[in-house]
């Protein structure tokens, strides 16, 4: 199993090799942009790299000055964002040409190379050295944990041109086994299910209400700002709402961070082998969440996935139909069963929060599409509070209660 992880670093760069950079980014913009363009002008979107590379690589390299391994980092770029056009629009979802605006450009060990202190990576006019800006190496951090650990390889980077700096983002990745003793604790472990929504961020099955009404303020406070700075047109307004967006970013970023690690140890101490989520695809429409919820719920999805992986617990997304009409108890499922977020079983009585509810049938879902019903190493329940659901949505108490 791979371990991947990105390391932030920033980069002291003097002002000549400042107009360097940016006309290289300029040039990688225009690139991608261009085989974009190029890939939506036929009948059908093109959207392979060979064919892509064979229709614009000479026109670029003959009107740019680009590096030619960057010019295939630009060609993949557009060929990935034509992909997911076409793939949205399989989905009668809308979907734009892809235009490349936001300052980055794409590295791998042709085009950068990674010293101790500084880096060496290629620009239009040749290559420059830039040194890294480093917390102390001796404190713990990301810095010293991947970039700097022998354990962990050097993969390639982004760099991205944010608040006045040059930041690399540096790719990591280290091949992991797992731990046969940690194994131990997981097989035939349980499942942890996990409801994500819009007045809760996430709740578990183990009955864990992550609350989303700090996520709400800040959001509708940022919005707030940048309204009020739009209306003032001016070229301070405009850097402020660029200042503002990074803001809003860093602070829910903290946010997400702190609920995956909390969910993340949640697993851990209930001994879950699996963390089951909804399928993201169209959570927005089902929740009436806002383009902010839905990069939310992808982020922590994202954040639960690797800091999971490390202690070798799954994470799946599953058909999200009907889990929050269905009774987890006895089954029953009827529109009517859930009134905002009260539940009440219109057959047998049932009653809990709906998000609840939901987050043990997001369990249960995974549960019964994955039970082998031998001892393959299968999940044999839903995690509760108070024990376990069965895959007939039974509840078993733990066994100091069964006495």
């Amino acid at each position: 199993m791979e371990k991947r992880r990105t390391v932030p670093v920033r980069l002291d760069v003097d002002s000549d090799d400042d107009v360097l950079l940016r006309e290289t980014v300029d040039e990688f913009l225009w690139t991608a942009n261009y085989v974009t363009r190029h890939a939506f002008e036929g009948e059908y979107v093109t959207t392979s790299k060979t064919t892509l590379h064979d229709d614009t690589y000479e026109d670029v390299r003959d009107e740019g000055r680009l590096h030619s391994n960057h010019v295939q980092a630009a060609r993949n770029k557009a060929a990935d964002a034509c992909k997911s056009v076409v793939e949205r629009r399989k989905q009668a979802k809308k979907a734009s040409i892809p235009h490349f605006t936001s300052p980055h450009l794409v590295y791998d060990h042709r085009t950068a190379t990674f010293h101790n202190d500084y880096v060496s990576i290629a620009t239009v006019a040749g290559r420059i050295e830039a040194d890294y800006v480093l917390p102390d190496k001796e404190r713990d951090t990301p810095h010293s944990a991947y970039f700097f650990s022998d354990e962990y390889e050097t993969t390639g980077a982004e760099l991205h041109y944010r608040n006045g700096n040059w930041m690399l983002h540096i790719h990591c990745k280290r091949n992991v086994e797992t731990d046969t003793s940690e194994q131990a604790t997981t097989e035939n472990g349980t499942v942890l299910g996990v409801d994500l929504g819009v007045n809760n961020l996430a709740v578990t099955s183990t009955g864990t209400f992550w609350t989303g009404e700090e996520f709400d303020h800040w959001r509708r406070e940022y919005e707030k700002r940048r309204g009020d700075l739009q209306q003032c047109g001016t070229r301070w307004a405009h850097e402020n709402i660029e200042s503002i967006g990074r803001k809003e970013e860093g602070r829910f970023k903290i946010t997400l961070h702190r609920i995956s690690n909390e969910l993340v140890n949640e697993a851990r101490e209930t001994e879950c082998s699996v963390i089951a989520f909804e399928d993201l695809t169209d959570i927005r429409e089902r929740t009436g969440a806002s383009w902010g919820h839905k990069w939310a719920f992808n982020r922590l999805y994202e954040y639960v996935e690797y800091k999971a992986a490390e202690y070798g617990i799954e994470v799946e997304q599953v058909d999200p139909e009907n889990t929050s009409r269905r009774c987890s108890t006895c089954g029953f499922t009827h529109p009517d069963n859930r009134q905002s977020e009260s539940f009440e079983c219109l057959k047998c009585g049932y009653e809990n929060h709906a998000d609840y509810n939901a987050a043990k049938n997001i369990g249960l879902r995974y549960l019964r599409r994955n039970q082998t019903g031998d001892d393959g190493g299968a999940p044999v329940g839903v995690r509760l509070n108070s024990g376990t659901l069965n895959v007939n949505g039974e509840h078993e108490p733990p066994a100091s209660l069964e006495a």
